[in-house]
């Protein structure tokens, strides 16, 4: 048999197995599996259970993924673009370069995450539920967060262009190279928003001090490092 055929031949059956593009696959169980690249646009996988999988640089797009578990799944370089993941479980999950945007995140739970060079935007975060988190590199860029607590997390070279920031809460937080520009000229309206923002008793480097005090923020209780 020709090498080249048969290596042709592997390489399709590999791309058979992680094509999941329009499936039903309703409480699928893919807890464990392997799917490097995998396909899994317009398809049904809600409450599947992909808890410790390996899905780098998978694509899911315009599925219903409400209440999957995506418990210790590795999802880096995935991208995650007009999903429902209502009540989605993300324990300890590996988000690395993850790309999540213009989905559906209510109820979603990320414990003990380390976000590293993660995008989420626009997307609506009010109802997201982040415990015990590491945002490094984080992409807010149009997102709304209103009223989000982030008290006692850490942020280290964060954007929030042009997020939705109105009664946030960085209680305890720790922020190191954080911006907060708008991405368009400052305006009142970003001033009053700027200053519903809670940072009583955080953390930050001389940066976004020094922004945030040309912002109006009431920085009276916060430790300059």
């Amino acid at each position: 048999m020709n090498p080249k055929s048969t290596m042709s031949s592997r390489s399709q059956e590999r791309n058979a197995l992680t094509n999941f593009n329009g499936s039903d696959l309703t409480k699928g169980d893919f807890a464990g599996v392997t799917a490097h690249k995998g396909q899994f646009k317009g398809s049904a996988l809600s409450r599947s259970d992909f808890s410790g999988a390996n899905l780098t640089g998978s694509t899911f797009k315009g599925s219903d993924v409400r209440a999957a578990n995506f418990d210790g799944a590795n999802l880096t370089d995935c991208r995650l673009t007009a999903l429902d993941l209502t009540n989605a479980s993300f324990n300890k999950t590996i988000l690395v370069r993850t790309s999540i945007g213009s989905s559906r995140l209510e109820g979603a739970k990320f414990t003990g995450v380390r976000l590293t060079d993660v995008s989420l935007t626009m997307t609506d975060l009010r109802k997201t539920i982040f415990e015990d988190c590491l945002f490094d590199g984080v992409d807010f860029k149009s997102s709304d967060l209103s009223g989000k607590r982030f008290d006692g997390q850490t942020f280290i070279g964060v954007k929030f262009e042009k997020a939705e920031l109105t009664d946030v809460s960085f209680k305890g937080a720790i922020l190191k190279n954080v911006s907060f520009q708008p991405g368009f000229t400052l305006t009142k309206k970003y001033y009053r928003m700027i200053k519903t923002i809670c940072f009583d008793g955080a953390t930050m480097d001389k940066l976004t001090f020094a922004m945030l005090k040309g912002m109006d923020a009431n920085l009276s209780n916060v430790t300059v490092i």
